[in-house]
């Protein structure tokens, strides 16, 4: 299961709340939805929380939101691990405040022996990133002579992305409305079913996630067979 979170700003907004607000109210809804997976079976869950691309944003907006992940870690650390959830972050960490880093290396660590849900988040992330630095480091592999070119094939690149450790998603889930795919789980998502849901995430309360697993559960999954 994996969850593009979109809409935090435009649920601020149409309060008359700055867009952290709105961040704000969806790091709540996190916990939220970590929460329902094992009721529902889940034992992966994948959130983007922050992509490549967000550098864009206001100063304003990405300090807050930068604030908001090192509060966040600190104040759900401990329920996180008593409740079962690993927690691994992807994504390129070197742009990222040592301290915030150090505090996911930590959480990393913290909770590496829990199995209830295995929880992964996105942060400063972006699918074409991902297999930029994948093919990168697959290359120096390559040059070092430690891996013939003619070896190399799909499960090969897989090995060096930032999920390899872990299945590629049944199913993508985005709030808000929006129908893209917005550079996430490119290589992972080739065969995901998708849900596009007109809830902004401050909304998407697990009720609502019950309804869109549900609607997912009477899919006929092909990976591009035919069923007779």
């Amino acid at each position: 299961m994996a969850i593009i979170m979109d809409g935090n700003g435009r649920w601020a907004t149409s309060r008359g709340r700055p867009r952290l607000f709105g961040h704000q109210a969806g790091a709540r809804r996190v916990s939220d939805i970590v929460e329902t997976c094992p009721d529902l079976g889940i034992r992966y869950l994948t959130i983007f929380a922050f992509s490549t691309e967000n550098w864009k944003r206001t100063q304003t907006e990405v300090s807050g939101l930068m604030t908001l992940f090192r509060r966040y870690i600190t104040k759900e650390a401990q329920r996180l691990l008593q409740g079962g959830v690993r927690v691994r972050f992807i994504g390129d960490r070197e742009r990222l405040d040592p301290k915030l880093a150090r505090l996911m290396d930590e959480l990393e660590q913290l909770t590496a022996a829990n199995e209830a849900l295995h929880l992964t988040v996105a942060l400063n992330y972006g699918g074409r990133d991902e297999v930029t630095r994948a093919t990168r480091r697959l290359a120096a592999e390559v040059a070092a002579g430690r891996l013939a070119p003619e070896d190399v094939d799909a499960s090969t690149l897989a090995r060096f992305l930032d999920t390899c450790s872990l299945p590629d998603p049944d199913l993508v889930i985005r709030t808000s409305g929006e129908a893209r795919i917005s550079n996430f789980l490119l290589w992972q998502s080739a065969y995901a079913e998708y849900e596009f849901v007109d809830t902004l995430w401050p909304d998407f309360d697990p009720d609502c996630f019950r309804e869109v697993i549900g609607r997912y559960g009477n899919r006929d999954r092909r990976f591009g067979a035919v069923h007779g």
